[in-house]
């Protein structure tokens, strides 16, 4: 498949497209969910657009664990289905969908109690394993073994030595969330699908009893205009009930937000070579090795503030710090954290008072003629959510189009960046000798870029300036901002720095000794003037005081009044 940019112009190609036509499907929401069914409906032959009100995975997508997995806590709550469904889908994306993205991670499981529980989580994990071989895929992870105390505090040395009396050894796999989602999108729109993010829907068109498209507002010129649809899919997560509302029904289902936190600390402040699973009173707690930093997380409390920004409070902090260190020998504090990032689960809205017993399965609703509803589920299992949504779709379409549409192809489906992907790594140590970057360097951006990264190395050998690292920010290339924003959709800041690249948690600034430089890299693609350079690095420098001032506050309410303090970033006038 050729590969297609997200670029100024093709995003607005793409508006100008979906204003002038009427598409077969139109999917509201660039996150994992809208991305994936985005590409399921193009490789069905339909014509599709997908518009994004913010950013390509700027809500809950950019915002996980950043793990592929059929979820052991599922398993020992009996969703035995769930987990096979996962196991299947990490395996495909580990080896045909996205292995340049998706990697195996290993875990390590403490024991506290002889006998019976290594004979009941070693039973569980087995299980794990072997129901990757019941999906009918390879299970693309090694097996898990068990370890001695000895032997698991050898791998991770920074356990505390009355924390384990031995350990299970098992691997899941890890995803660079945000990357992925866009990758998603890029795809899609590789296959035909007109793609724009910075479009916010402001409303449905109806015919009668039937939704007809979306009245869609876009936000960098402030003009309005209308998308005629044959079929409109919801895939909004968790503002599911409030695109619904548009088309003033109340829906077969409500969705609810159950925020998640993460904790990032570099890689030398816990010792150890694989992460880490804990118990806590309530669920469970992942330390998931992150390049030269550790993801620690996460929280599951329920939130009904504003959905945009959840904000991280000093409670959720001081309660993941509290729950890791019982496991450590050499406790972390509050100055060991580069990052923090808050993220919104949609659950399904049940009657449990618990969101973490909330149902993660999702659901589909064609309650309106025209609209397709999909909510709920987890980020493993996108694609067949995806699927879902479309068929549901696709069956309310056929008889408009007088054809039969061909099923779901996805699984066949590799990502722009996997085609290649294996030889172009062999060939990694050739790279760096041609391109004059360093093979670690190289072994990066293959690892974010794919079999794509040529057209990395094609900026640098036209701008060499480009091959320079980021002033502060040494883990990334000048050249991925200029491609962050010429290739990759990236419209504002805090796209780069919170979403092409992962800066604005693994540095300690979190990305504001960078920003002036990611300004300029940006306004020379984007067309900005010396004003708007200006007031992109103002904007996120509020972002990250407003967010530094919300995780000093004590509870949900007076975080998220803090992190509203920052408002959203005023529309492009100039290029």
């Amino acid at each position: 498949m050729r590969s297609v940019a997200l670029s100024p112009e093709s995003r607005q190609a793409a508006l100008d497209q979906m204003a002038a036509e009427t598409l077969d499907v139109l999917v509201i929401g660039g996150g994992v969910v809208g991305g994936g069914a985005a590409l399921d409906a193009a490789t069905r032959g339909l014509s599709v657009g997908l518009i994004e009100a913010r950013d390509y995975a700027s809500g809950t997508s950019s915002r996980s664990s950043k793990l592929i997995h059929g979820g052991l806590r599922y398993l020992e709550m009996l969703d035995f289905r769930l987990v096979a469904e996962a196991l299947g889908e990490r395996s495909l994306l580990l080896e045909k969908l996205a292995p340049h993205l998706v990697r195996p991670v290993p875990f390590i499981y403490p024991l506290t109690h002889r006998v019976w529980e290594r004979l009941y989580a070693g039973s569980g994990v087995m299980l794990y394993d072997s129901m990757a071989y019941l999906s009918g895929r390879s299970r693309g992870v090694p097996h898990h073994r068990h370890l001695t105390h000895r032997g698991a505090r050898r791998i991770m040395p920074a356990l505390r030595k009355d924390a384990l009396i031995g350990a299970l050894h098992y691997y899941d796999g890890q995803v660079d969330d945000a990357r992925h989602t866009m990758f998603l999108s890029r795809t899609a729109a590789a296959y035909g699908a007109r793609v724009a993010s910075r479009a916010r829907v402001v409303g449905l068109l109806r015919e009668g009893d039937r939704v007809t498209g979306a009245t869609v507002k876009d936000l960098e010129t402030g003009k309005e205009f209308d998308v005629r649809a044959r079929q409109v899919v919801n895939a909004t997560g968790v503002w599911t009930d409030e695109t619904q509302s548009f088309a003033g029904e109340r829906g077969q289902f409500h969705v609810r937000a159950s925020k998640g936190i993460h904790l990032v600390v570099p890689r030398d402040r816990i010792r150890g070579e694989s992460g880490l699973i804990l118990r806590t009173e309530k669920s469970v707690l992942f330390v998931i090795p992150w390049g030269r930093h550790w993801i620690i997380g996460t929280t599951d409390t329920d939130w009904s503030l504003s959905k945009d920004h959840p904000a991280a409070s000093s409670t959720d902090i001081d309660y993941l710090l509290h729950h890791v260190n019982k496991a450590l020998e050499v406790p972390l504090t509050r100055d060991d954290v580069t990052g923090v990032y808050a993220g919104l689960r949609p659950l399904l809205a049940g009657e449990e008072e618990a969101t973490s017993q909330l149902s993660r399965e999702h659901a589909v609703s064609t309650t309106v003629k025209g609209l397709t509803v999909i909510a709920g589920g987890k980020y493993t299992t996108y694609r067949i959510m995806a699927k879902d949504a479309i068929d549901a779709a696709v069956h309310g379409l056929s008889s408009q189009l007088n054809r039969t549409v061909p099923g779901c192809c996805t699984e066949d489906v590799p990502l722009l960046g996997a085609d290649g992907y294996e030889a172009v790594w062999n060939q990694r140590q050739m790279l760096a000798a041609s391109s004059g970057l360093h093979v670690g360097r190289i072994e990066h951006l293959l690892q974010r870029y794919g079999s794509l990264v040529g057209e990395l190395l094609d900026l640098i050998r036209d701008r060499p300036d480009l091959g320079r690292a980021l002033t502060g920010a040494d883990d990334y290339l000048r050249a991925e901002i200029v491609y962050a924003a010429s290739h990759e959709g990236a419209r504002h800041l805090d796209d780069a720095i919170a979403r092409r690249t992962r800066i604005s948690i693994e540095t300690f600034d979190r990305g504001t000794v960078v920003a002036a430089e990611v300004a300029e890299l940006m306004g020379d693609v984007l067309g900005w003037d010396v004003a708007q350079k200006a007031n992109e690095v103002d904007h996120y420098l509020k972002r990250v005081e407003a967010e530094r001032e919300s995780q000093t506050m004590a509870d949900d309410a007076t975080a998220d009044a803090a992190r509203l303090g920052a408002p959203d970033v005023v529309p492009v006038t100039t290029g």
